[in-house]
């Protein structure tokens, strides 16, 4: 099993280089892609009984989106404070029921709206961190890497899907 600084290395790699706003601000755009090149009968379902199907990616892409828009604006707000995980397998038991059209219009709408808000921050605010209860300490710039290498891991697992 990959333990948290694993899992967290192992996407950062992904994101190698690339600036994570320019990553984040591109997702949108590449999720609603790759999902219109499946038929619309294969979205719900998964390749294996241990993987999510092509929908619950975009409904877990979404629902993280919330998550760390919250978590960054805490974060700013007051440096150090705790970050709680959240349990994603737990999540996704609902995904099968979830709106995926829905889910894909929030997603970019609250995509835009975290963007605007992650570019008007000051290195100063980027550099504000959080103790998150599993990864440790990580500063909303780290969390904005996460955040893309995330986006990047989920979009491979959708072209492998393919």
């Amino acid at each position: 099993m990959e333990t948290a600084q694993e899992y967290v290395a192992r996407l950062l790699d992904l994101l190698g280089s690339d600036n994570p706003l320019d990553v984040l601000e591109m997702t949108p755009w590449r999720l609603s892609s790759l999902l219109s090149r499946f038929p619309e009968e294969r979205l719900p379902q998964r390749p294996m009984p241990t993987r999510w199907s092509a929908s619950e990616i975009a409904i877990h892409l979404f629902e993280v989106e919330m998550v760390v828009g919250v978590r960054i604006r805490l974060v700013v707000g007051k440096c150090g404070i705790v970050i709680q995980s959240f349990d994603q397998d737990e999540w996704a038991r609902r995904y099968q029921s979830q709106d995926l059209n829905g889910a894909l219009t929030a997603f970019r709408a609250l995509r835009r709206m975290n963007l605007h808000f992650y570019r008007s921050l000051t290195p100063e605010q980027l550099n504000h961190y959080g103790i998150h209860d599993e990864r440790g300490r990580e500063s909303a710039l780290q969390m904005l890497k996460i955040c893309a290498a995330h986006d990047l891991n989920h979009l491979k697992q959708l072209e492998y899907m393919l």
